[in-house]
């Protein structure tokens, strides 16, 4: 069975819920992670994904801010729910899918200032990563565990339109570069969407609004992830082909969200 997984920072779940029914129709995602959902519970719209072909839903909502959900064609068993947002925010939610645990975050974007002394959001990022990455250290790479969502963090040269000035800027800066390269050591998780389209072609899946016309410009960055952990590898090479995808199209569509969807296929 294919089982083909999303990743998308809506901006406004239901500013964008027809955007996300077309992208459901055109792609055919089986799990579809969302962040940014910026809503409760009870606002989510929850009819409307199950029009679209999803009724099972795994919803952390918060008022006017942050909100992670994950919407399923399959049925949702619950997973571990991870305590690494020390202010309490709606930033991760967990789900079992087909034997497959998928932990979907909205990391911090960090502020301004990449200095955690002076910066509490910095701070709060950065201690973010480190109890994710503590979590995962006792975890075993031969489970089947996906990472989610928008992590802000572009780790690679290619991941951002200008290495040297966004080394400077919160979002690729070396400790933030370093913070998730301990993650993905933790469990030797796998990248991929990098590993269909390897460096050193560039990827974006943010593009900022203040850009009029976001392809002419291409100031992107790499923002979105979806790893996998070595006990799925044999899943996604039964695939065959590329099976990492950012559908950049959809940052085109009319009031789209700031940043693309994502998609990754396992054979399972």
């Amino acid at each position: 069975m294919r089982l083909r997984i999303a990743s998308w920072n809506v901006n406004s779940v239901r500013l964008r819920i027809e955007h996300l029914a077309r992208f459901a129709v055109e792609q055919a995602p089986d799990v579809i992670c969302l962040q940014e959902i910026k809503c409760q519970e009870p606002e989510f719209p929850a009819a409307a994904l199950a029009e679209a072909g999803y009724p099972y839903l795994k919803i952390k909502g918060q008022k006017g801010w942050h909100g992670v959900a994950i919407a399923s064609r399959l049925p949702l068993d619950d997973a571990p729910s991870l305590a690494v947002c020390r202010e309490g925010h709606a930033r991760t939610v967990s789900a079992m899918v087909a034997g497959i645990e998928i932990q979907n975050f909205y990391i911090p974007a960090g502020g301004d200032v990449p200095d955690r002394a002076v910066n509490p959001k910095f701070d709060h990022k950065l201690d973010f990563y480190e109890r994710l990455t503590a979590d995962m250290a006792n975890r075993s790479p031969r489970a089947p565990l996906v990472i989610a969502g928008d992590l802000n963090v572009a780790p690679g040269e290619f991941d951002v339109w200008n290495h040297k000035y966004m080394s400077k800027v919160v979002s690729h800066t070396p400790i933030e570069v370093a913070a998730m390269a301990d993650l993905k050591v933790s469990l030797g998780f796998i990248d991929p969407i990098r590993e269909t389209t390897p460096d050193p072609e560039k990827l974006f899946s943010w593009w900022s609004y203040r850009a009029a016309d976001f392809r002419a410009s291409n100031r992107g960055l790499r923002l979105d992830h979806l790893w996998i952990t070595p006990g799925l590898r044999s899943a996604a090479d039964r695939s065959g082909g590329p099976i990492g995808q950012i559908h950049h199209g959809v940052r085109a569509w009319d009031r789209p969200s700031d940043h693309a969807p994502i998609t990754i296929d396992l054979t399972i």
